[in-house]
């Protein structure tokens, strides 16, 4: 793997990260009436100034991505969106306190592994 279409890996992965946190983060701030029906969840939804940068980080790592794609097989590039799990764990635990388990940091290092095989081949 080239290191330009590494590079374009991480930031269309990392941009889907982010876009991950800014949907956990927007839906954590909604408060819905009792009684309110799907429609108005919706709205809400669509106003929300976090899922909406969620959505914007996730349609620019799309563009990311597109670009990654011209220079690998999709086989070799699509596992490499497992980096997701590693930078949504990390920032998880770090700027959300969500819990650090050996359970979970063993499945990371699973991945982890698993990618570095993948990069050598």
């Amino acid at each position: 793997m080239s290191l330009n279409a590494f590079i374009l890996v991480f930031i269309s992965v990392s941009l889907s990260a982010v876009g991950q946190i800014a949907f956990k983060l927007g839906v954590s701030k909604l408060v819905f009436a009792d009684g309110a029906q799907i429609v108005g969840k919706i709205l809400a939804f669509a106003a929300s100034p976090f899922i909406l940068a969620g959505l914007a980080a996730y349609g620019l790592g799309t563009l990311f991505w597109l670009f990654a794609l011209r220079q690998l097989d999709l086989s070799l590039a699509y596992p490499f969106v497992a980096i997701s799990f590693i930078v949504v764990f990390a920032i998880g635990v770090v700027g959300l306190g969500e819990p650090w388990n050996n359970t979970r940091a063993l499945g990371l290092a699973i991945i982890t592994i698993g990618l570095i095989v993948m990069a050598k081949a």
